[in-house]
């Protein structure tokens, strides 16, 4: 994974940082989490319910990737250069993060793509939507579950998806959009999401890998506890990759803190340096 530039890594993590995790309502106790005998949120008590399955209502963070890491695959000199690491996580870089570059399941194509992709800034940059996978692994999403549709509140300005718990099926002819279209299903006590529907403007991850309108990603969800969920993300796209792909990660919950509206442009003072 050395082959990524350094300067669409350290563009990708500015822009990410632009929606500090500081933008956070502080401070509340929250009187519906359980407490240890101290007064703090106690994360492993049992898994909250509603009508029989997890309630997995709360604000969430996928887990920080350590910086050691990050030094690791991108060079000991990336924290003097971007110190706010703790903004972004691997995945959101690149979603093979956890594969061997030579095992990779992409088409010949994609080269192509991410060549020229990485001459220029990511659609975050420019205030453009992160999508999927990004908008739930870079900053913070709150789920607010009801039985018919659970609401997915992206912290970094993405628009807000609605997962259909409904029972109707995926739609044959979706109008492409950015967060696509979700159906939602139990299996057990994890939380099974379907997208599709996506437009081909977003990338996968910063390191610029493509998506098509075929693309078809699934998301389990398996809250363990009150304050870790286990979650897996499937992509399945033919036009661009040999065969499916996915990753897992560890979803946190932030107890006594809250959304706040976050815009993009506020305060931004990168558009005069982007290349035009």
């Amino acid at each position: 994974m050395r082959i990524m530039r350094t300067g669409l890594v350290v563009t990708l993590l500015f822009t990410a940082a632009l929606a500090s995790v500081e933008a956070q309502w502080l401070k509340f106790r929250d009187p519906s989490i359980p407490r240890t005998p101290d007064g703090k949120p106690n994360l492993t008590a049992p898994t909250p319910r509603m009508n029989g399955k997890p309630d997995l209502s709360g604000l969430w963070e996928a887990e920080r990737t350590p910086v050691g890491e990050f030094v690791r695959v991108l060079g000991p000199g990336l924290p003097n250069i971007q110190p706010d690491l703790n903004d972004v996580t691997k995945h959101f870089i690149n979603v093979f993060w956890d594969i061997k570059p030579e095992e990779w399941p992409v088409r010949p194509e994609v080269a192509a793509i991410v060549g020229q992709r990485q001459k220029i800034d990511s659609q975050t940059a420019y205030c453009l939507p992160a999508s999927l996978p990004g908008t739930m692994v870079v900053l913070n999403f709150k789920f607010v579950q009801s039985p018919r549709e659970i609401v997915v509140l992206p912290g970094n300005g993405d628009p807000p998806r609605q997962i259909h718990m409904d029972g109707r099926a995926l739609p044959k002819n979706p109008e492409p959009s950015w967060m696509g279209s979700s159906v939602g299903r139990w299996e057990g006590d994890t939380l099974v999401v379907e997208t599709t529907g996506f437009n081909e403007r977003a990338w996968l991850d910063g390191f610029g890998h493509p998506r098509s309108e075929a693309m078809r990603i699934t998301e389990r969800y398996r809250r363990r506890d009150f304050g870790h969920m286990d979650v897996e993300m499937t992509f399945d796209d033919a036009k661009y990759y040999t065969r499916p792909f996915s990753f897992k990660t560890t979803m946190n919950l932030l107890p006594d803190s809250e959304l706040l509206e976050y815009v993009c442009p506020e305060n931004e003072k990168d558009s005069a340096r982007l290349p035009r």
